[in-house]
Order: structure tokens, then C-alpha cells, then sequence
């Protein structure tokens, strides 16, 4: 008799009675202890690295803090105390005044270093206006410089900040590395918020008091300007006139002593008429030059249908003005209008012109249009470029667009402030 012997199988495992390495187990099942493997065959994951890549930046920074303070206040301290222990001597501002550019450098470092490991994206400061006026006016401008003032500042505190934060950072490193992230974006978050706070810039102060400043400059150089001219106007033209005329005068009056009256006098007298002409002519060009009296008498659109027709093309004036602007802002907009059309008679070809005036909220718009060549440019030595400085001046805009081969339309933008605003005299 045949005995029969049934095997059990348990489930997911394999009969009893067979053993691994017998065809029914896969050939590459592994044994306990193969690498890269668990026991039940899974693959494990590759190792990875506890804390992020963001995490170790704040930890790189947080360690860096003590070495970058260290140094920062030794320099605050040494360039302080020495400039103003020397400031009763020739070399203490200025050495007081050298520091606040060097801690300027300071502050740049420390702002490229919170770009780079805390990823603060902070603007860097506007530099320091560039004078002409000497020595003083830049060691002035240096001392005053709020920049160098607020990164002194940043420095004499972060000693401190610096110690603690290494200490604490180093510490958790070892000892609290499960709650080291949270550690470090607190103490990070501090260091952002002491950056944002003293290093960076008052863009919209600052900027504008740049542009104050260099706004300045050019409206002293265009008044030192003015006056030249005018001086050098009177100087060739009326001025020599009247001396011609006094000394044709005076020698007119020594013949009529002499009893010389013929017609030698005669044509002496009427010469100097002539010159009595020309030179009152001049005197009120050059007064014209300085402020039109229709300006002053009859407002803007008056005045430039006046200057429009000295224009050697035909133009077209348009003025939409509820009420006059202020004297100062009326007198840039008739030179400006004045110098443009000038523009036109000389350099243009064009044969129409046009200029509309009104104004828009709180500014002035002028624009004025021909129809020539075009190709006009602010370094096209026509005068565009001082046009444009003289309304940079008072906060104002000036656009040209002028192709190769026309039209031409140029867009001047001031200010608006109304006449009766004007303080009294």
C-alpha cells in the first residue's frame, strides 16, 4: 500500500518540507543580512541628510555672525573714538568722514551675505552725491551721510546678537539638533529683520534726495548760465552801441562848437539816431530774452501766439488753462515753447507746426508737434539737452520722439501749482 504525504502551505510562504534554493523560491531571493536589501527583499531608500539645504545657510550664518560682528564693531569703535578724539584737529573729520564710507563697505558685505545665506533680496543704497564745490562740501555730505550712520549702528549692536547666536547655534548642534531648524529660522528671522531695518535703503528718501541735490545743481549752473549770457549780450551788443553812440555824439557837439554845423554833423547826428534804434531794439530783445513783458501782462497764451509768430513756418498755438500757473512755472513753459520753435525755424525743414498746452491734474502738459525731417536727439547739439535739465530741474519730464524722416513730437511735463500759492514779497 502507497502511503500519501499531502504538504501544507502557509500562506505567502512555501511548502513545507522544502528548503531555499529549490526551483519553486525565486534564484535571486537574498539571504538576511545582504546589503542594500531587507530581509523580505525591499530595496532601501538612499540616505539622506537630516536638516535642508536652507536650514544649513541659516546655521552658516548664524555661525558667522560672531566672527563678521567681532570685526565690524572693532572697526565702529576704533574709527568713532579716534575721529572724534581728533576732531579738534585738521585730520579728525576727515578721518571721521573716511570711516562712514569705509562702514558703507561694511554694510554692503553684510547685505551680500543675507543675499546669499538667508536669501534677502535687499537693494543696495543710493552713493553718495557727487559735488564739485570743494573739499568741505564732500566732507560735509560724508559726515551727514544717514547710510554710513545706520550701518555704525547696525555694527555697535550685533556684538551682542553675534555672541548669543553662536553660542545658542552651536549648542543646539550637538545637544537640541531635532528642534535645531526651528532654532535657527527664529534667530534668522531677527537677523532679517535687523537688516531690513538699519541696512537697507529709504529708497524713496534717499533717491529723491539725490535728485533734490543734482536737481540743485543744475538750476545754479543754468542761472550762472543765464547771467553770462546776459552780460555777454549787453556786453557785445547794447553796450557797444551806446558807447558808439556817445562818441559819435561827442563829436557832433565838438564841430557845432567849432560853428561846424554842416552836413558832416548832420549825418553824425542822424548816424547816431540809427544807433539810438538798434540798441533800444537790442535792450528789449534782451529783455524779452529774460521775461516777455506779455508774459507777464497777458499770460501764457498770449505770449505764445506772440512767439509763435516770429516762427518761420506757420503754427498753430492751442491753450486750455483754466488759470495761470505760477510765474516761475509759467516762464519754463513759454522758454521751453520759445526754444523749441526756434528749433523748428533752423534745423526742422518742416513746413506746419503745432502747440497745444493744457493742463492735466496737478501738471502742465506742452507738446509740440511739426512736420519735418525729424531725427531730432538730446546730443543733437540743438539745445535739447539743457531743455531737458532745466525741466528735470523742477520735476518735470521732457520726451522726444522723432524718427528719420518725421514727424516730430516733443512732450514737456511740469509741475502745477497755482499763481496765488506764491509766497508774498
Amino acid at each position: 500500500m502507497t502511503e500519501r504525504i499531502t504538504a501544507i502551505v502557509p500562506p505567502g510562504g512555501t511548502p513545507s518540507g522544502t528548503t531555499a534554493g529549490t526551483p519553486d523560491a525565486p534564484p535571486d531571493a537574498p539571504s538576511d543580512g545582504t546589503p542594500g536589501r531587507t530581509p523580505d527583499g525591499d530595496r532601501l531608500p538612499s540616505p539622506r541628510l537630516a536638516l535642508g539645504r536652507r536650514t544649513w545657510q541659516e546655521i552658516a550664518h548664524l555661525l558667522a555672525n560672531l566672527p563678521v560682528s567681532i570685526l565690524g564693531f572693532v572697526y565702529v569703535v576704533t574709527m568713532v573714538s579716534t575721529g572724534s578724539a581728533l576732531a579738534v584737529t585738521v585730520v579728525g573729520l576727515p578721518l571721521l568722514a573716511g570711516g562712514l564710507l569705509g562702514a558703507r563697505q561694511l554694510g554692503k558685505l553684510e547685505r551680500a551675505r543675507a543675499r546669499a545665506l538667508l536669501g534677502l533680496r535687499i537693494d543696495e543704497p543710493s552713493p553718495l552725491p557727487v559735488r564739485r564745490t570743494g573739499f568741505f562740501a564732500w566732507l560735509w555730505s560724508s559726515l551727514k551721510d544717514p547710510v554710513g550712520w545706520r550701518t555704525v549702528l547696525y555694527d555697535l549692536i550685533r556684538l551682542p546678537w553675534g555672541v548669543l547666536t553662536f553660542a545658542v547655534t552651536l549648542t543646539s548642534l550637538f545637544v537640541l539638533w531635532p528642534v535645531l531648524p526651528f532654532i535657527a529660522r527664529g534667530l534668522t528671522n531677527v537677523d532679517r529683520a535687523m537688516v531690513r531695518g538699519l541696512l537697507s535703503p529709504s529708497d524713496e528718501l534717499e533717491r529723491r534726495i539725490a535728485e533734490l541735490e543734482s536737481d540743485r545743481g543744475v538750476v545754479v549752473d543754468t542761472a550762472a548760465a543765464d547771467l553770462r549770457r546776459i552780460e555777454r549780450d549787453l556786453h557785445d551788443g547794447a553796450q557797444a552801441r551806446l558807447v558808439n553812440l556817445a562818441m559819435g555824439l561827442g563829436l557832433a557837439k565838438e564841430k557845432l562848437l567849432e560853428g561846424q554845423a554842416d552836413e558832416t554833423v548832420a549825418a553824425m547826428v542822424d548816424e547816431a539816431h540809427g544807433e539810438v534804434k538798434l540798441a533800444l531794439q537790442e535792450l528789449r530783445d534782451l529783455a524779452r530774452g529774460i521775461h516777455p513783458a506779455v508774459l507777464t501782462d497777458r499770460g501764457l497764451d498770449a505770449a505764445l501766439s506772440s512767439v509763435a509768430t516770429r516762427c518761420t513756418v506757420p503754427v498753430k498755438v492751442t491753450a486750455d488753462l483754466p488759470s495761470r500757473p505760477a510765474a516761475a512755472i509759467e516762464g519754463i513753459a513759454y522758454f521751453t515753447v520759445s526754444e523749441l520753435l526756434q528749433n523748428i525755424s533752423k534745423h526742422s525743414g518742416a513746413r506746419s507746426a503745432s502747440v497745444d498746452v493744457w493742463r492735466t491734474d496737478q501738471r502742465l502738459l506742452i507738446q509740440v508737434q511739426d512736420d519735418g525731417r525729424g531725427g531730432a536727439r538730446l546730443d543733437g547739439g540743438t539745445g535739447m539737452a539743457g531743455l531737458a535739465d532745466r525741466l528735470g530741474a523742477v520735476d518735470g519730464l521732457f520726451v522726444i520722439d522723432s524718427p528719420p524722416g518725421g514727424p516730430t513730437t516733443i512732450t514737456a511735463e511740469l509741475p502745477w501749482r497755482d499763481r496765488q500759492d506764491e509766497p508774498t514779497r
